[in-house]
């Protein structure tokens, strides 16, 4: 847990400025029509969702809060604006995720291992490369991720968030943000006072950002990358929620197995005195006739 927990504190920050950076970029000019991923599609038919579950139980309820998470956001989706059903698939990374096939009858198309302690990107690459890939060939309309933000050791919350397409104008704020962090921000007022602050002297002037060799090679570049960051930081935040559930359910269980042995040998003690109480009345009572 410690390990696991020292890796998505260190990399938080950075995926956080990472997801702002590319936010900048897209709200300071209309790069829809520059880089398909960012092309919000008229009609959403197909969705895909990232899950990151646990390997293993004895985590108390990490892996069904998660699955029950997912659950009510499929619900709650379930037609299109156009009154169309969206078909939704998962891919999943850690085998309890699984039970969405078995046990709900949702459609798997992959599964990918995960490792407990997890600190390299290369864990996530064939993962992000299916999405990307699917979503560039009209496979997907949609890709969302769902994992475990890690908050405390005691304190860990189910999201959902989209990553594909990268949308401004997303309901929710922090878009796409894993680890929220107080020290940054990723809504439009953020972004609006950054704007108003780096982008203008004292004059009044504005500046405007030059692009080499032009936006499109730069978003090629720093979009795929920023995907990968995302999934990263996601299995980062849920391996830390994993082993920080785990140890407390396991103290939990030491605590009860306490009281239950507390509880047993008080009972115990009980009914060893009350059998002792009986052979004296026995004896006593011999006497008695005896005499």
């Amino acid at each position: 847990m410690r390990r696991a927990v020292e890796a998505v504190l260190k990399t938080r920050s950075y995926a956080n400025l990472s997801w702002t950076t590319i936010l900048n970029l897209i709200n300071d000019v209309d790069y829809s029509r520059l880089h398909p991923l960012l092309v919000t599609k008229k009609e959403i038919n197909n969705v895909a969702i990232i899950l990151f579950a646990a390997n293993r139980g004895l985590c108390g309820s990490f892996s069904s809060s998660l699955i029950n998470k997912v659950l009510a956001s499929v619900d709650k989706h379930q037609l299109n604006q156009q009154g169309g059903k969206i078909n939704h698939e998962f891919l999943v990374i850690g085998k309890k995720g699984l039970a969405l096939s078995s046990r709900y009858g949702y459609k798997v198309v992959a599964e990918f291992n995960k490792n407990e302690t997890t600190s390299e990107i290369n864990d996530i690459l064939p993962a992000a490369k299916m999405v990307i890939n699917d979503f560039l060939s009209g496979r997907y309309d949609k890709v969302l991720v769902a994992y475990t933000d890690f908050a405390t050791a005691v304190s860990q919350t189910p999201r959902v968030k989209q990553l594909l397409p990268i949308d401004m104008n997303a309901v929710d704020d922090h878009l796409g943000v894993v680890g929220q962090s107080k020290h940054v921000g990723t809504d439009k007022e953020f972004l609006k006072s950054k704007k108003e602050k780096y982008l203008s002297d004292a004059l009044g002037h504005k500046y405007n950002f030059t692009y080499e060799p032009n936006p499109t090679a730069i978003l090629d570049k720093m979009i795929p990358r920023l995907i990968e960051i995302q999934l990263l930081q996601a299995l980062l935040e849920s391996n830390a929620s994993e082993h920080s559930s785990r140890m407390a359910a396991m103290h939990q269980a030491n605590e009860s197995a306490d009281e239950l042995v507390s509880e047993l040998t008080l009972y115990y003690n009980k009914v060893r005195q009350a059998g002792i109480t009986a052979e004296i009345a026995e004896i006593a009572a011999g006497a008695n006739a005896l005499s």
